[in-house]
């Protein structure tokens, strides 16, 4: 794999990213992939959401951790610590996007695997994540990285007519982590 991953930390480069982002957005939510979208994000909204991430960095309330293959984007994905004040010590790994063309090649694990160290580095205790549960290659990719699923809300997630259960995993970072 000639794929590189790199902490977006620069609202500059958050700005340049904003485009590339926005075609792997897109293009993935409209062949149906479970990232939170019912439609395809505008570009605007890409931006917005890279630029309140790359703001979080600095102060320990989020990463981005982008993939490039020479040069090119192809891959991104970030977590979020919890707003709740009771909640503060945790994050949520809210999502890890691969272009379709890159897709089945580790990437998804190698961004997974940077936001989990990460998130230990930043002090987060558990890195929480939801999944729809149709998909089952990244449930497979989180229960090998050592999340345990929780929960799960059957038929919650509301596709147009379909209907998917939520799956609810979590990685407590106060342990050693199964994949050292």
């Amino acid at each position: 794999m000639g794929v590189r991953l790199a902490e977006v930390t620069d609202p500059v480069e958050a700005t340049a990213l904003a485009p590339p982002a926005h075609k792997i957005l897109q293009d993935l939510v409209s062949s149906g992939a479970a990232l939170g979208w019912a439609l395809p994000p505008a570009q605007g909204e890409v931006r917005d959401l890279l630029t309140e991430l790359v703001e979080g960095v600095a102060t320990g309330e989020s990463a981005l951790l982008v993939a490039h293959d020479d040069g090119t984007v192809v891959g991104l994905g970030y977590w979020r610590r919890y707003q709740r004040q009771t909640h503060r010590p945790h994050a949520d790994l809210e999502r890890v996007a691969v272009a379709a063309g890159h897709q089945g090649r580790g990437i998804g694990r190698a961004l997974t695997e940077g936001l989990v160290a990460s998130a230990r580095k930043a002090g987060i205790e558990v890195l929480t994540l939801d999944a729809r549960g149709d998909n089952e290659r990244a449930l497979a990719l989180y229960r090998t990285l050592g999340f345990n699923e929780y929960g799960r809300l059957v038929d919650f997630v509301a596709v147009g007519h379909l209907r998917y259960d939520k799956v609810f995993y979590a990685l407590d970072l106060r342990r050693p982590w199964p994949r050292l």
